[in-house]
């Protein structure tokens, strides 16, 4: 997938909204770069090739960003001086035209409304007030049956004993309480969710054999990988993988396991890209082929010494792509998996898009 094209209607609208959005305010080029830069101001030539409309050159987000709030309220430009204020400085209301202005902005600069998580300095970062709903899957009842914790009837029952891939769960849900504040994070099965939650931020754990939401989201996306279930039952213990559609044929990614069955190295897919339920909002799949793959997914962008790297890698390997895919190695050493360094050519088995 080529790189999205500069838009010419971005580069006249940033023009109209230095000349005209306070039209006594009468701001140059270098008031404006002067303000966005900071401490240190931008050049002229570059606010200039922003508002190029015969050949534009596409702002980085968080330019925008610094932008809708300079233009969000007239508090910016006191007595000739023009400045960014701190997002904690604007009213409710400036705060609001702040984020309709970036929604456009953003709009026109890629068609991505969500595109604001590019410039998250975490990437379980979302836009603030917005709700983010983390699905799991229910454990089957064949699993269940014999846990006294899992029985509703039981005095003892705790919840979490029915939900599949619990260690996931509890390192993703307080990591992204922690980065989002202001927004609301809940966790449930697939079978507790209501039709407005389909419509939030939706973090999926586990794959398309338990978790329908998965497999829900995977049909209605573009992507080339698809999860072949495995059958443990199976006389030969058959591992199933993620499989990869090519031009020159499909590409199986099995975990490894050796002639006892013991998980020597599991495999871990990460998905992110515009919810098919709702196109201002996104969707995540962490999943692996085992328990340690889909925990594996979650750490590569929650463990502190792994989780910065791993997110300056997708950030540029994936920069103009609303959506997008790595399949990576994790590692099994003393039955405990190993977070993933995507940083690392051996660790990633498949990355999608793929360059050209």
């Amino acid at each position: 997938m080529s790189p999205v094209a500069p838009r010419p209607a971005l580069a006249r609208r940033l023009r109209a909204l230095r000349e005209t959005h306070w039209p006594d305010a009468g701001i140059t080029q270098l008031q404006l770069a002067e303000a966005l830069g900071g401490t240190k101001p931008l050049s002229i030539s570059l606010i200039s090739s922003w508002e190029n409309t015969d050949r534009p050159v596409r702002p980085p987000v968080r330019r925008l960003e610094a932008y809708a709030t300079l233009f969000a309220t007239r508090r910016s430009e006191n007595d000739g001086t023009l400045r960014v204020l701190p997002l904690e400085e604007l009213t409710d209301d400036e705060r609001s035209d702040r984020d309709d202005l970036l929604e456009e902005l953003l709009w026109l600069r890629d068609g991505r409304e969500w595109a604001a998580a590019d410039s998250a300095d975490d990437a379980w970062q979302f836009p603030e007030n917005e709700d983010i709903t983390i699905v799991c899957a229910l454990l089957p009842a064949e699993l269940r049956q014999h846990l006294s914790y899992a029985d509703p009837e039981s005095a003892d029952f705790t919840s979490l004993y029915t939900y599949a891939d619990p260690d996931a769960l509890i390192e993703l849900f307080g990591h992204i309480r922690s980065v989002n504040p202001q927004n609301q994070v809940t966790f449930h099965t697939t079978e507790e969710l209501t039709p407005d939650d389909y419509t939030t931020h939706l973090v999926l754990l586990g794959g398309v054999d338990w978790n329908t939401v998965t497999r829900d989201v995977i049909e209605r996306v573009e992507l080339p990988v698809h999860q072949v279930v495995r059958n443990d039952a199976a006389p030969t213990r058959e591992p199933g993988g993620f499989r990869v559609e090519q031009e020159s044929g499909s590409v199986l990614f099995p975990p490894q396991l050796d002639s006892k069955g013991h998980l020597l190295e599991d495999v871990a897919h990460f998905y992110r890209g515009v919810s098919p339920f709702n196109r201002k909002r996104t969707v995540t799949v962490c999943n692996g082929m085992y328990g340690r793959g889909t925990l594996g997914a979650v750490r590569a962008l929650t463990d502190v010494r792994f989780r910065d790297r791993n997110w300056d890698y997708l950030r540029q390997r994936f920069a103009d792509e609303e959506s997008f895919s790595i399949i990576s190695r994790v590692p099994v050493v003393a039955g405990k998996g190993l977070t993933p360094d995507w940083t690392l050519p051996e660790n990633r088995l498949h990355e999608w898009p793929e360059t050209t």
